[in-house]
């Protein structure tokens, strides 16, 4: 399973984590279930683990760690976040109780996967200036496409969740008909929308 993990990940060409990838897909056919999120987690772990890379801040160096908003919610957790979304202005919900596990997953997957690409470019600027520039350019192009992703992900979550598609427009540097054209297309944010 840790192979199909590796494999995955792009093995050393790294890439984002698929969600219907090898292992969850095996996983899930051996359980039953066809998308087991928190697992991503586990995925994430291994593959640190086998790149040899550090263990980001916040993060355990057990494979089987689950982070706590990743655990499921305990019966007077989920009564509180209820209580609170009924005093709440704007959308009325709460981000985790509105907003499913896997997705939040999925999220923290692509904000994780931009910024592992982001500290691995520190001191790339050697070299000759081709190589440099593609050291650079690759990395930065794969993390804003990470980002792009997490950009198109929460504000979709946002607007499912209630809130008003001006404001998601507004925080996310978007016009509401940009904001509506990207999420219709489901696709990249270019120039603004």
């Amino acid at each position: 399973m840790a192979e199909l993990v590796w494999q995955d990940s792009g093995a050393g060409r790294p890439r984002a984590l698929p969600a219907d990838g090898a292992f969850c897909r095996r996983l899930g056919e051996r359980v039953g279930r066809p998308w087991l999120g928190p697992l991503t987690a586990w995925m994430g772990a291994v593959i640190r683990w086998r790149r040899g890379v550090a263990v980001p801040p916040g993060h355990r160096d057990e494979l089987w760690w689950v982070r706590r908003e990743l655990q499921p919610t305990s019966m007077a957790a989920q009564l509180r976040a209820l209580t609170k979304e009924a005093r709440l202005p704007r959308s009325g919900t709460v981000w985790r109780s509105a907003v499913g596990p896997e997705r939040r997953m999925l999220i923290s997957g692509l904000l994780e996967s931009a910024e592992e690409r982001l500290l691995r470019l520190r001191g790339a600027q050697r070299g000759s200036s081709a190589e440099a520039a593609e050291r650079l350019l690759t990395g930065i192009g794969y993390a804003v496409e990470r980002l792009e992703e997490a950009l198109l992900e929460v504000s979709k979550a946002a607007v499912e969740a209630g809130v008003r598609g001006e404001d998601v427009a507004a925080w996310a540097g978007l016009s509401s008909g940009g904001l509506a054209e990207v999420l219709r297309a489901g696709g990249r944010v270019v120039n603004g929308l």
